[in-house]
C-alpha cells in the first residue's frame, strides 16, 4: 500500500516542535551516551550500495548500519538508555548526579529500590535492561505472545525480570502500565499516551543521534546530502527522532521522507488517512517484529503528520527478500547483516522502484540520493539463518573483507 500524505508541508521547523526535540538537546544526549560502555565508540558506518542503486535506477544509495551500534544489536541502544538517564536526573535533582557516573554504576546504592518497567517486541526491552543493569536499578520487561524465546533470552541475561502475557504488543503496553500503577514502578516506554510524554520524548531524541552523525560533516548552510530518507515505522518514535533533526536543519529544503510498515501493522498509514494518531487495521503480527505495533504514538505523530511525504506498507516476503539481498550482497555491494525490521527500508524502496506511478509520486529518479537505515542486525540469529540461509558470522566475515569506505555523499544545489 502506497499513500501520498496530503498533509506533508515544506516549511521551517515548527517552534512548538523544537521545544520538544531539538538538535541542541540531541547533541547533549550524544555527549552523555558517549560514556556508556555498551555503545560502540564513534559513529556507525555509512555504507554505499552502488549496485543496488543501479538495479533500482536511482542515482545513489546509502545505508546507515545500526547493527553495529552496540552489542545489543540495534538502534534502540540510543533510546531507552538516554531516557532512563534523564529520568533519574529529573527524579533526584538535589543529588548532584552526573551522566558519566550514573552510567558507570556509581550511584547504584541510590537506585537499588528504583524499578523501571516496559513492554517490548525485543530490542527496546533489551536496551532498557542493559541501561538498568549499568545504573543499578531493577528492570521488569513485559513480553507478549509473539515475542520468541530467542528474543527473551538476552533480555533475561541482562538481569531483567520477565512477565509474559497472552496478548499482542498493545496488550503488553497496557499490562506494563497496570503493573507500574499497582507497584509504584516507572514505565520507560517508547510510545506515548495521555499524560505520558516526557520519557517517549527522550527516547525519540536519542534516536536523533543517528541524524546528528549523518550530518556532522555536511557543510552548514549547504543543501541536504540526501534527496530521500526511508524510515521504519513502528509507533513512530524512530522516524520522529530522525525527521526532527533533518527538518530543523534544512527547513523547507528538507529531504523527502518515506515511512514503511508491515502490511498487517499499518498504524501510521492509517493515521495519515484519518488525520490523527490511529490504530492498525491488520492482525499486527509480522516477521518484522520491531515494527509489529498496532497503535501510533500521539507524540510522534505530531512530528510525522506534517513531514512524512509517503506512508507505505510492505509484506513479510518483501522484507525477507531484502534481508537476503543485503546479506548476500547480490548486487555486488558489501554484505550487510540486517534483521527483519532492519531490511524494511530496502523492501520499501524495491517495491516503489518496481511501480512507475509510485516512483513518480515519490519523486524518485536517476538523480535521487537515497538514505536507508539498517535499524538492527541479527538480533534473533536462528531466525536470521532460517530466513536468509546464512549464518550471521559468515555475513560479517564477508563484510570484513570488504574495504571500500564511503564518505558523505556530495550534494547538488
Amino acid at each position: 500500500m502506497f499513500f501520498a500524505n496530503p498533509n506533508a508541508r515544506r516549511r521551517d521547523y515548527d517552534p512548538a516542535l523544537k521545544s520538544i526535540m531539538s538538535i541542541e538537546r540531541g547533541a547533549e544526549s550524544r555527549r552523555w551516551l558517549s560514556h556508556w560502555h555498551m555503545l560502540t565508540p564513534g559513529a556507525t558506518p555509512l555504507r554505499a550500495l552502488p549496485g543496488l542503486a543501479q538495479r533500482l535506477s536511482i542515482g545513489a544509495l546509502w545505508m546507515k548500519d545500526e547493527s553495529l551500534r552496540s552489542p545489543l544489536g540495534s538502534f534502540k541502544a540510543l533510546g531507552a538508555p538516554i531516557a532512563l538517564l534523564r529520568l533519574v536526573l529529573r527524579r533526584w535533582p538535589a543529588e548532584g548526579l552526573r551522566a558519566q557516573a550514573l552510567l558507570a554504576g556509581r550511584h547504584a546504592d541510590l537506585l537499588k529500590d528504583f524499578v523501571v518497567i516496559s513492554a517490548t517486541d525485543g530490542n527496546h526491552g533489551r536496551a532498557l535492561a542493559a541501561a538498568a543493569r549499568s545504573m543499578g536499578c531493577r528492570c521488569v520487561i513485559v513480553l507478549h505472545a509473539h515475542v520468541s524465546a530467542e528474543r527473551e533470552a538476552p533480555i533475561a541475561a541482562l538481569g531483567a525480570e520477565i512477565v509474559r502475557i497472552a496478548g499482542n504488543y498493545d496488550a503488553s503496553v497496557q499490562e506494563a502500565a497496570r503493573l507500574a500503577e499497582a507497584n509504584g514502578w516507572q514505565v520507560v516506554s517508547d510510545t506515548s499516551y495521555e499524560g505520558y510524554e516526557d520519557i517517549p520524548r527522550d527516547v525519540m531524541q536519542g534516536y536523533g543521534i543517528i541524524a546528528d552523525e549523518l550530518l556532522e560533516t555536511a557543510p552548514m548552510g549547504g543543501p541536504c546530502p540526501y534527496t530521500h530518507v526511508v524510515l521504519q515505522g513502528g509507533v513512530g518514535g524512530l522516524a520522529a527522532g530522525v525527521v526532527s533533526h533533518f527538518w530543523e536543519r534544512y527547513g523547507a529544503a528538507r529531504p523527502s521522507f518515506i515511512v514503511v510498515e508491515p502490511e498487517q501493522a499499518d498504524c501510521l498509514l492509517q493515521s495519515a488517512r484519518r488525520g490523527r494518531a490511529s490504530r492498525a487495521m491488520g492482525s499486527v503480527d509480522s516477521v518484522m517484529a520491531g515494527l509489529a505495533c498496532g497503535e501510533a504514538s500521539p507524540l510522534a505523530w505530531r512530528f510525522l503528520q506534517p513531514s512524512i511525504d509517503v506512508f507505505m506498507t510492505v509484506s513479510d516476503t518483501d522484507a525477507v527478500n531484502a534481508m537476503r539481498a543485503l546479506a548476500t550482497g547480490d548486487a555486488g555491494d558489501v554484505p550487510v547483516v540486517s534483521g527483519e525490521s532492519g531490511a524494511a527500508g530496502l523492501a520499501a524502496l524495491t517495491v516503489v522502484a518496481a511501480d512507475p506511478e509510485a516512483k513518480r509520486q515519490a519523486g524518485l529518479d536517476a538523480s535521487s540520493r537515497v538514505l536507508l537505515l539498517n535499524t538492527e542486525g541479527a538480533t534473533a540469529p536462528a531466525l536470521f539463518q532460517a530466513l536468509t540461509g546464512l549464518q550471521p558470522d559468515d555475513v560479517r566475515s564477508a563484510q570484513a573483507r570488504w574495504h571500500v569506505t564511503p564518505t558523505i555523499p556530495a550534494s547538488s544545489a
